[in-house]
């Protein structure tokens, strides 16, 4: 065995030891498929009924996908907590000791980190997909209808990226905090609420999870553009967390 396959299979072990890492990927799962449910018998509910609280621009086969932009709060976590908890226990030092190239080390982590994401965000995707469109009941869409498929692969695609982007920025905070408490608020509200606000409209486009959110909007014109731009950030992110990473001194603070 190579020593980078070595070490990625010593971050894969690291990953199912550390409960507060594992939990929050496994959490993906339920939480996202939960939200999928509870969205598809809102909406059914307000079909039936006539409610004018839907949506104008709503459509099943997008409320398909609208689980996956709650649920990725728990892939953050674990994106962050797959590198700053190693800083904040202290076993960064011992994982140097066994890798002491930090770029390899770095590159495992990573790896880990973007498989385990694809892992869990493809089954969970097209689940949570077919669970709504249960939970629409007759109002449901099928599969493989017009945009749906380009969509469902947008959007593991986003949720692989947005990991990687989160692992970076705890890579450059060395903790955990920081880059939770500008993450989740900017993605659970915050760039939502400046998408809309004249002053800052334009820039929020470009913003990581706004850009990013256009390749799982089915039949989006700007699908191609948001990866770019989630691309860029995601590296730009990587690129630092690498620069601080190979800066940091074992025997100094954090």
């Amino acid at each position: 065995m190579s020593e980078t396959a070595a070490a990625i299979r010593a971050e894969f072990t690291k990953l199912r030891g550390v409960r507060g890492t594992y939990t929050a990927l496994l959490l993906f799962v339920p939480f996202s498929v939960f939200i999928a449910a509870l969205g598809g018998w809102s909406a059914k509910g307000a079909i039936d009924s006539g409610s004018p609280g839907l949506r104008a621009d709503f459509t099943p086969g997008q409320a398909g996908l609208d689980g996956i932009l709650y649920g990725q709060l728990t892939l953050i976590v674990f994106g962050v907590l797959m590198f700053s908890s190693e800083y904040v226990s202290g076993m960064m030092r011992v994982s140097l000791l066994a890798v002491p190239r930090r770029g390899r080390l770095y590159a495992a982590k990573m790896a880990v980190t973007a498989g385990a994401a694809v892992t869990v965000a493809v089954p969970v995707t097209v689940v949570g997909y077919l669970v709504t469109q249960l939970a629409l009941g007759p109002h449901g869409a099928p599969i493989d209808a017009s945009g749906v498929p380009r969509a469902l692969i947008g959007a593991v695609v986003y949720l692989t990226l947005m990991s990687l982007f989160a692992a970076g920025a705890a890579a450059v905070a060395r903790s955990a905090v920081v880059p939770l408490a500008i993450l989740l608020p900017m993605v659970l509200a915050g760039s939502q609420i400046l998408s809309v606000l004249g002053a800052t409209k334009e820039v929020a486009r470009y913003f990581p999870d706004r850009a990013g959110a256009q390749m799982l909007t089915i039949n989006s014109t700007n699908a191609y553009t948001g990866f770019v731009v989630l691309l860029l950030w995601t590296a730009a992110a990587l690129a630092a967390g690498y620069v601080r990473h190979s800066r940091w001194e074992p025997s100094g603070p954090g």
